[in-house]
C-alpha cells in the first residue's frame, strides 16, 4: 500500500485531544504518526490540506443502504458513493432488510456486497427477534461471529416487555450491545407527525411524545435489571433528553445517538403535506429541539447520525400519511453539523467527536480517531467550501430531503478508508 502524508492541515481528534496545524503520515493502512514525521518516511502521494481540517473518517449509526431487498430506491453502489463524497467511512446497516439480518447468510451476503462495492466498512446490525415479529428471539450469537455490531429492532415493535427482557438478558450474557429506538406504536397509533400545532391546524394524524418517553422509562428501567448495553437511536423529545440525563447520573450503561435533521427542523419549520418532511420519529416543537441541542453539548446525547433513509419517488407520493417516512441525508450530515457550530449550539470538536471517537465507544471499535496503529479513516474537508443541494452535487439515489435547494457550507474534499482514497 502506498505512504501517503497529509500536510499542513488543521488536525482536529478529540479523541487525542488534538487540535493543531500539522501533518498526517500513513503507512500500510494505518496511521504512522500524527505531526511527527516517522523516521525513514517518503510518501508516495502528498495531499495538501492547507486551509481544511483533517479528523477522523465518521461513523455513522444508523443507515438504510436499502440492499439487499429494495434495489429500485438505492444500492449499496450509489449510497457508498455519497457516503464517500461525505467522508463516512463506517456505515451501521439497520436489520429491516429484505430479508431480515436475522440469519448469518444474510449478514455475509451484506458483507460480500460491501466488498464488491469496495466499501468494506458497512457493519449490519443484528434483527433482535426473528423477521422483526417481537416474538422470538434471533440467533444473536451466531449473528455476532456473523460480524455483528449489536443488535435492534429497529422501528418494529417487541411484542410485550417479557420478550425484551428476555433479550436483554442474552444479549448482556454475550455482551451484546442493544440498539432501541423508543416508540410505543400503540400510543403513536399510526401517526406521521408530532402532536401539536401542525397536526391540529391540518388535521394530520398525530404521535405524541410520551409514545417514545413512555417506551424508553421502560427500557431503562429493564436496563438496569439486566445490565444490558442500550444505546437509544433517534431520540427527538426533550423530556426523553432529562430522563437519559437522569439515568446517566445513576450510572446506567446507555448512550444516544439523535438524527441530524431533528437539530434543524420542527414542526414549524414543515411546509404542510410536504412528504419530504415526513420521517419517524417526527419533527417536534421549538422547544423539544433545543433540549436535543443542549443535551448534544453537555454529554447527554453521545452522538449524531444521519438516519439515512433513501426513497424513490412513488415512496414519497400520495396524501402525506400514507408516504414513506425518511429522510436521504448522508450528504447533509457535515454541513449540517457546521450549521450547528456556526450557531454557536455545540463547539466544532464536539461536533467531531460526536460523529468519530463516540459512536466508536458506542460500538467498542478501535477507530474515530488518529491514534499510531489504528486503520487509517479519515476524513479532510474546507468548512467554507460553499455548495448546493441539487442533481449535480448529489450522490445518493434518494432525493427525499427537505434540503432540496438550499446552500450550504462545508464540503469534503477527501475520504480515506484504511488508507485508500475512496
Amino acid at each position: 500500500m502506498e505512504r501517503i502524508l497529509i500536510k499542513d492541515g488543521r488536525i482536529i481528534d478529540p479523541a487525542n485531544k488534538i487540535d493543531r496545524i500539522g501533518s498526517v503520515y500513513i503507512t500500510d493502512g494505518k496511521i504512522a504518526s500524527v505531526t511527527n514525521e516517522p523516521a525513514g518516511f517518503k510518501a508516495d502521494r502528498i495531499i495538501d490540506a492547507n486551509n481544511q481540517i483533517v479528523c477522523p473518517g465518521f461513523i455513522d449509526l444508523s443507515t438504510r443502504l436499502r440492499e439487499p431487498g429494495q434495489g429500485r430506491k438505492a444500492t449499496f453502489a450509489s449510497e457508498t458513493a455519497a457516503a464517500a463524497a461525505s467522508g463516512i467511512t463506517t456505515m451501521c446497516l439497520q436489520p429491516d432488510t429484505i430479508p431480515v439480518i436475522d440469519a448469518r447468510a444474510v449478514a455475509e451476503l451484506i458483507k460480500d456486497q460491501a466488498e464488491k462495492t469496495g466499501y468494506t466498512q458497512i457493519l449490519p446490525i443484528a434483527a433482535l427477534t426473528q423477521k422483526l415479529e417481537g416474538t422470538e428471539l434471533s440467533a444473536m450469537l451466531a449473528l455476532k461471529d456473523a460480524g455483528c455490531v449489536a443488535v435492534s429492532n429497529a422501528n418494529q415493535p417487541v411484542k410485550n416487555l417479557l420478550v425484551l427482557r428476555r433479550a436483554m438478558e442474552y444479549a448482556a450474557s454475550h455482551d451484546l450491545l442493544l440498539i432501541f429506538r423508543p416508540n410505543d406504536v400503540w400510543l403513536a397509533n399510526n401517526g406521521c407527525v408530532h402532536e401539536g400545532r401542525l397536526s391540529t391546524r391540518y388535521g394530520l394524524p398525530s404521535i405524541p411524545d410520551a409514545a417514545e418517553t413512555i417506551a424508553l422509562a421502560q427500557c431503562l428501567e429493564l436496563a438496569e435489571l439486566t445490565g444490558c448495553r442500550v444505546h437509544f437511536g433517534q431520540i427527538s423529545s426533550r423530556r426523553s433528553v432529562i430522563k437519559l440525563h437522569q439515568a446517566k447520573k445513576y450510572g446506567l450503561a446507555v448512550s444516544a445517538d439523535v438524527a441530524i435533521h431533528q437539530l434543524h427542523l420542527t414542526e414549524d419549520d414543515m411546509i404542510p403535506f410536504d412528504s419530504a418532511y415526513h420521517v419517524l420519529p417526527p419533527f417536534r416543537s421549538m422547544r423539544d429541539k433545543e433540549a436535543l441541542r443542549e443535551g448534544l453539548a453537555n454529554g447527554t446525547i453521545d452522538s449524531i447520525c444521519s438516519d439515512h433513509q433513501p426513497h424513490d419517488i412513488d415512496a414519497k407520493l400520495g396524501a402525506f400519511p400514507e408516504t414513506e417516512p425518511g429522510v436521504s441525508s448522508l450528504e447533509t450530515l457535515l454541513p449540517l453539523m457546521l450549521k450547528l457550530v456556526d450557531q454557536r449550539a455545540i463547539t466544532l470538536e464536539q461536533g467531531i467527536a460526536a460523529l468519530t471517537h463516540k459512536p466508536a465507544q458506542i460500538l467498542q471499535l478501535n477507530s474515530g480517531a488518529l491514534t499510531p496503529g489504528f486503520a487509517a479513516d479519515l476524513c479532510i474537508f474546507d468548512p467554507e467550501w460553499e455548495w448546493q443541494v441539487n442533481s449535480e452535487s448529489w450522490r445518493s439515489q434518494g432525493i427525499n430531503t427537505p434540503f432540496w435547494g438550499v446552500t450550504f457550507k462545508g464540503k469534503v474534499t477527501h475520504t480515506l478508508q484504511t488508507g485508500v482514497v475512496i
